[in-house]
């Protein structure tokens, strides 16, 4: 019943927008009803308010994070091993993806992936956001490098963490995150996916 909880807690604590709570503070367009219709960070900068695209990226970042370190501070004292902190990374991202507040219709999940990479290990989550900015930096396409960090993320855990049910775990989110990335896909295949910095 407690594991139940403490992966109920994070996936309501996913499912909180930080774009539409953000907009609705800043007085902005929903999210979901320009651009891309995707409530994260990089369609807040559509609005031409950085600010509300780094509190964006910050809450949701942030949410991912504070899941799991939570989970690993609280886990001892109910009697629960580290697994629950595995499963709390899940459900929280789980949470951002499909959100029960917002119809089930979230994020892509970047930033939250980002946010619980680093509360699982801080050289991992660095590893991931040197590599989105590497090829943000080659290829200038937000998208490609977020596809391209998931692949490798799942080593970089391995490589630091084992090859258990931690690298799993990575694993899975890198393939849900691949996933809401489907149209990105179908855009870069067709060569139409924008880039950073270019007006269509």
């Amino acid at each position: 019943m407690t594991t139940l909880l403490f992966i109920a807690a994070a996936y309501l604590l996913g499912s909180i927008s930080f774009a539409v709570l953000t907009s609705r503070a800043m007085h902005l367009p929903d999210p979901r009803n320009y651009g891309s219709g995707n409530p994260g960070a990089t369609n807040m900068l559509r609005t031409g308010r950085k600010a509300a695209a780094a509190l964006t990226l910050l809450g949701d970042a942030l949410k991912g994070w504070v899941a799991v370190v939570l989970a690993r501070a609280l886990a001892p004292q109910f009697g629960l091993d580290d697994e629950i902190v595995l499963l709390c990374m899940l459900a929280v991202f789980v949470g951002h993806l499909f959100p029960v507040f917002f119809g089930f219709k979230g994020g892509k999940g970047v930033a939250t992936a980002l946010g619980v990479l680093i509360g699982l290990n801080p050289w991992l989550g660095l590893g991931c956001l040197l590599t989105w900015a590497l090829f943000v930096g080659v290829f200038r396409i937000s998208s490609l490098a977020a596809l391209i960090t998931a692949l490798l993320a799942p080593v970089y855990a391995g490589l630091l963490m084992g090859w258990g049910s931690t690298a799993t775990a990575v694993l899975v989110i890198a393939l849900l995150l691949v996933y809401r990335h489907k149209s990105n896909l179908i855009k870069l295949v067709k060569g139409e996916e924008g880039r950073i910095g270019v007006r269509p």
